[in-house]
């Protein structure tokens, strides 16, 4: 089938709308109808890294409508609503068997080659090539995903806000609730207040936590914790932040602090502002070539737990379902992370905007469809290009 997408030509360049062809799902593949798909950083990092084969269609924050599936395909069919998932799992390897999906590594050779599961691409122009990304590729009309990326979600879930659960919101939410276990009636400290960060303080929320402290350096950001759940603010550019959150905890610091930053310097930070037998969970991604220094002085005596969380410890299948029925119980905010809505056509301002330092960054511009595609009466009219 041929259908418009946002098409990577090298690294660093503005996207193209094009015209692409889209080969039929094969065994446990579902073809899905992109509705919408939030417009992430991560996106951005791809565009400007060299490793990333090109031409590629981006984008992994999507939800949508099945339009068919593959053979072997159970658990999902044609009509039903789905987020998607750009880590699918095997459910066979050690990790999988004990529970711990997100540290399969089945997906991650396949995604770095820009393929499918199968090693291959259902993507192409003129009889080239075109790579996958994230094994999803929403920023296009239509994705064939492996059916382990597809998550059946409540008829009345909207899709717009659905296409936020599947990165940001589900390693912020899994971050608080999955990696740190937040306890109720404890402390939390939350650093780097952007749309992973916010999701955090809503797990916390979620979880009981007594106390939630947002920690960021613009005040724009940690007013906007505020309506999120964060009880207290610290600007980190203007406090030390381990006398402000020992201050605010009896002089004990806190139970729990997630780190959304990215920054060693934040890290540090929390496992200082951190009381005895504490955990500090970190979900940003260092830069590999900076060193996180913590006192070595009395280690052992102290108790704490450092733990990397990679998709906040998120089972999609489990997690994606129970976000998306806190949202429509109104437990969850879903609606303030839109921050708008715009036709793919306007892909690249939206990539753009990431360069603005003054930019809200709390949440997603998304991407519709269904406003600038033409709707089909019949599934059964979708033609495959072979």
């Amino acid at each position: 089938m041929k259908m418009k997408a946002a098409v990577m030509t090298g690294a660093g360049k503005p996207l193209e709308i094009q015209e692409v062809e889209l080969a039929e799902p094969k065994a446990n593949e579902v073809l899905v109808k992109i509705e919408a798909t939030g417009v992430c950083h991560s996106d951005l990092n791809a565009l400007t890294d060299e490793t990333t084969p090109a031409p590629t269609i981006l984008g992994h924050e999507g939800a949508g409508i099945v339009a068919a599936v593959g053979p072997n395909v159970k658990s999902v069919k044609a009509g039903d609503k789905v987020a998607l998932s750009w880590v699918p799992y095997c459910g066979t390897c050690e990790f999988c068997v004990t529970g711990a999906v997100h540290l399969c590594e089945s997906a991650f050779g396949p995604m770095f080659d820009g393929t499918l599961l199968d090693g291959t691409s259902r993507l192409s122009k003129d009889g080239k090539t075109i790579f996958h990304n994230s094994l999803l590729s929403t920023f296009a009309e239509y994705a064939v995903v492996p059916e382990m990326s597809c998550v059946k979600l409540p008829n009345e879930m909207p899709l717009a806000q659905a296409s936020l659960i599947g990165c940001g919101v589900a390693t912020g939410y899994g971050a608080a609730v999955n990696a740190a276990n937040v306890k109720p009636g404890s402390t939390v400290a939350v650093f780097g207040i952007g749309g992973v960060g916010v999701n955090a303080i809503q797990g916390a929320r979620i979880a009981g936590a007594a106390k939630i402290i947002a920690c960021d350096v613009k005040p724009a950001n940690l007013e906007m914790a505020k309506k999120f759940g964060a009880t207290h603010t610290v600007n980190v550019a203007e406090e030390n932040v381990e006398e402000a959150l020992k201050a605010l905890t009896g002089g004990f610091g806190v139970h729990f602090a997630i780190d959304c930053s990215g920054n060693t310097k934040a890290t540090e930070g929390a496992w200082k502002g951190t009381r005895k037998g504490g955990t500090v969970v970190v979900v940003g991604a260092f830069n590999p070539s900076i060193t996180l220094n913590l006192p070595a002085g009395g280690f052992h005596r102290v108790g704490k737990i450092l733990k990397g969380s990679f998709y906040g410890d998120t089972q999609p299948f489990r997690d994606f379902p129970m976000i998306a029925q806190l949202y429509l119980d109104g437990k969850f905010m879903l609606d303030e992370l839109v921050l708008d809505r715009i036709k793919l056509d306007d892909i690249n301002k939206a990539l753009d905007s990431f360069h603005d330092c003054n930019c809200i960054n709390v949440g997603r511009s998304v991407i519709e469809f269904s406003s600038e595609s033409p709707k089909k009466s019949k599934l059964e009219e979708v033609e495959f290009i072979s």
